[in-house]
């Protein structure tokens, strides 16, 4: 006999969101190296989780930010691979498609962007101005947007 965990299928639906932003606060960057700070960055903005140990994201950023120039990714992971033994680090996570993958992360919080086969900080902005142009102006303007149709549809709808 079947039991009926099994007899019946239960149907989940996973929601997908749009867009999301993750935002955390941390104490104030003094006396931080260059790799920390790009790291506390990355914490803060949510593309690190707290205690991650599978960090490349942040050699990727941080490359991108030394470099200045446009790079391939195949540019971009030698250099995290160059980053990573100067610092000696694991070399965890530094495969040709998980750097292509980090780089997706960045250009979809709007602090990179591919131009023909390479990669560079949106539009060649100064990093400070990546926040207000495109990460408060585009992203959280419109996460807000949302949430508060949100509010206010449950606000009508319990009225």
């Amino acid at each position: 006999m079947k039991t009926l965990k099994k007899m019946v299928k239960k149907t989940v639906i996973k929601e997908k969101p749009i867009a999301e932003l993750t935002l955390r606060k941390y104490e104030k960057p003094y006396k931080l190296n260059d790799r920390e700070l790009v790291r506390k960055l990355c914490l803060s903005i949510g593309l690190l989780q707290p205690g991650d140990s599978r960090d490349v994201v942040v050699d990727v950023l941080y490359v991108l930010l030394k470099g200045k120039t446009n790079m391939n990714s195949e540019d971009v992971r030698s250099m995290v691979v160059n980053l990573r033994k100067g610092k000696k680090l694991p070399l965890i996570g530094i495969t040709s498609s998980n750097i292509r993958r980090q780089l997706k992360r960045l250009r979809d919080m709007f602090l990179i962007e591919r131009v023909a086969n390479s990669y560079r900080i949106i539009e060649n902005l100064e990093f400070n101005d990546v926040l207000s142009e495109k990460l408060e102006k585009v992203m959280l303007s419109s996460v807000l947007d949302r949430v508060r149709e949100y509010f206010k549809a449950v606000e009508e709808n319990f009225k």
